[in-house]
């Protein structure tokens, strides 16, 4: 790939050097002359050098060409248009290429006129481990590395935990971990309650379990008929041997299957494999819901709100939702859109190369797959008016909270921090952000603190959170572009937090955003709070605000952040063991420690020719084990 950046617009008309950069289709225009044929990614940009606009083209000098008019465009393009002062230009081998550069380049620098989608997290999957003579069933998220056989996606995490608790009835497979399945003598309680057949224990062998396995993957794969036939059989034969335990047992894993299916709602005869996308806009604002078809089966689905760059078309924010989606997971082998996408042959290339298969995307217009389609839209209306009602009284909220508090202006970010830790120990920092959308949970931070503090240093530990947090800023955007800059600052604490804050703010040079402190006032008791605000008197609200609420809100989640990560620090901590420090030893050859040794302190004690004898360390990582706990380092 080839970068150039012309430099036209440095001069006026007669050549001569101007203080106000031009901006408009002259601008553009002076581009052409440089330009040639070839397929590339163009970037346009504002006075200040902010990125407007980024675009793929097959053709470069084409595509420019078009915004060197000064009429025939819609009013999002002239306003992008008449904000252009320059552009800048990468060439690729094919469009193939731009298109996936254009999409990374937008997720990076995010310009104002494209459209953006702001939550693409990978989904949750089913996994029936492949590497066990008994195998596990659990949930997996992120890249397919364990050997096994997955199912899914599915929309959320509870949507997978529901399934595998009506699954673990039907099928009493087991959900622990391999060194828990190694470690047990005794049956747990799952099987106790019905939802394990206890392999652990040998209370069932290796044929019979695999044939409950083999079940669960035949349900999972969309054959619940064939299973629930023979389950079905099964009862009846066994209420006819008169071994009404047993039938009573069948029937109640027929039931568990009733359940999954009950909760999948739609389960299209016609469509195996889809991801059903449609799109709805109203107000400026727009959805795209996308329900996941799998083996004939709906394991979900999920609202998306992308920016959708001042007044983009339908096939414009289709194409950069699916090709930005499909960024981080798999796609299946047909997508059914509510609106056909830009380059729709192009998208469906590109995520055919990434699958290795052939990916359709289509727009039915009858049958079943239009009705599931409409479907999807129905939903992706009843989801806008949703958004838009939270997001007018959220608008409402933060207008109340700048009059409150003589902020400038409603906030669009607001930060707020608070710590967690008991007598010193364990101690996290965190950092909740909430906007005109709500929580922005995606942004959410948390900081093991690393000074050594005195323990139960509140202050110093809220200083160094902020200072962490406001020097990375400023190192990564020192002219405050980006909008990672918060405009208010909310602390969990009194006076002497809000004095902490301040100063660390203060050192780093930064005086422009507004702190304020949360106390709990008088008894601690909800509605009592006293706000802290640097130079002024502690202020109260009235006990029915609504700002009141918020703010209460605000704290609840920070607190409840915060507590979350103490607790997940502090359960690490709990489970770590001298063999986390020695050089060579990862979680594998941990495990396989434990289980030979049977205790970190008996691996301790152990002479070199017993760790030499150790299934799965060598000769020279056993000479390291023992060196470690005998001096020897």
């Amino acid at each position: 790939m080839a970068e150039t950046e012309g430099d036209a617009h440095l001069f006026d008309e007669d050549g001569a050097s101007s203080s106000e950069m031009r901006t408009g289709h002259l601008v553009i225009r002076d581009y052409l002359k440089r330009l040639d044929d070839k397929p590339g990614v163009y970037r346009m940009l504002d006075r200040k050098g902010e990125v407007l606009y980024v675009g793929k083209a097959r053709n470069l000098k084409k595509r420019v060409a078009s915004y060197a008019k000064p009429t025939g465009h819609d009013s999002r393009i002239g306003r992008m248009i008449a904000a252009t002062a320059s552009m800048m230009f990468l060439t690729t081998g094919s469009e193939m290429e731009a298109l996936l550069l254009e999409q990374n380049l937008i997720k990076q620098l995010k310009p104002r006129y494209n459209v953006l989608l702001r939550d693409d997290k990978s989904f949750p999957n089913i996994l029936v481990t492949g590497d066990h003579r008994f195998p596990q069933i659990k949930k997996h998220r992120g890249l397919r590395k364990e050997t096994g056989r997955y199912f899914g996606p599915f929309a959320s995490a509870g949507s997978v935990n529901r399934t595998l608790n009506q699954l673990q009835k039907a099928f009493l497979l087991r959900s622990c971990s391999d060194p828990m399945f190694e470690s047990r003598t005794r049956p747990c309680l799952l099987h106790q309650i019905k939802r394990c057949s206890a392999p652990c224990v040998g209370l069932i062998d290796e044929a019979d379990y695999g044939a409950l396995v083999e079940d669960a993957v035949l349900f999972l794969s969309g054959k619940s008929t064939r299973v629930q036939e023979q389950l079905a059989e099964a009862m009846r034969a066994a209420s006819d041997a008169m071994e009404f335990e047993r039938a009573a047992a069948i029937r109640d894993r027929i039931r568990a299957l009733t359940t999954v299916q009950a909760s999948q709602g739609i389960n299209p005869e016609t469509v195996d494999e889809a991801d059903v996308i449609a799109l709805h806009q109203e107000g400026g604002h727009a959805c795209v819901q996308v329900f996941f078809i799998r083996a004939h089966q709906n394991w979900g689905n999920r609202a998306y709100f992308p920016r959708t760059g001042s007044g983009a078309e339908p096939g414009e924010i289709l194409e950069a939702f699916i090709i930005q989606f499909y960024g981080n997971k798999t796609p299946p082998r047909l997508l059914l859109a509510s609106h056909q996408p830009d380059n729709d042959d192009l998208l469906a290339d590109a995520l055919g190369t990434e699958l290795g298969r052939k990916v359709t995307i289509a727009v039915p217009r009858r049958g079943e797959k239009a009705s599931l389609v409409e479907h999807a839209a129905q939903n992706a209306r009843e989801a806008l008016a949703r958004r838009m009602a939270e997001t007018a009284s959220q608008l409402t909220l933060l207008d109340g909270l700048a009059e409150a508090f003589g902020l400038d202006g409603p906030p669009e970010r607001i930060e707020v921090y608070d710590n967690s830790h008991i007598m010193g120990t364990n101690a996290v920092g965190a950092m909740i952000v909430a906007g005109p959308d709500g929580f922005m949970k995606s942004q959410y931070r948390k900081f093991n603190i690393k000074s050594a503090l005195t323990p139960g240093d509140d202050f110093g530990m809220m200083r160094e959170v902020l200072t962490r947090r406001f020097a990375r800023l400023a190192k990564e955007d020192p002219d405050r572009r980006s909008d990672t800059w918060p405009d208010l600052v909310l602390i969990d604490g009194g006076a002497g937090q809000v004095t902490a804050a301040c100063a660390a703010l203060q050192e780093l040079g930064i005086d422009e955003v507004a702190v304020i402190g949360v106390a709990k006032g008088v008894d601690r008791d909800a509605g009592k709070e006293e706000f802290h605000r640097p130079g002024k008197p502690p202020m109260a609200l009235a006990h029915r605000d609504p700002v009141l609420y918020f703010v209460q809100r605000l704290r609840d989640e920070a607190h409840r952040f915060a507590i979350g990560a103490h607790r997940q620090k502090r359960a690490a901590q709990t489970r770590a063991t001298p063999l986390d420090e020695v050089p060579g030893v990862g979680a594998t050859r941990k495990r396989a420690l434990l289980q030979h040794f049977g205790s970190a302190k008996a691996v301790a004690r152990a002479g070199l020719a017993d760790l030499k004898a150790a299934p799965g360390i060598s000769d020279t990582l056993a000479e390291v084990i023992h060196g470690f706990f005998h001096g020897e380092r």
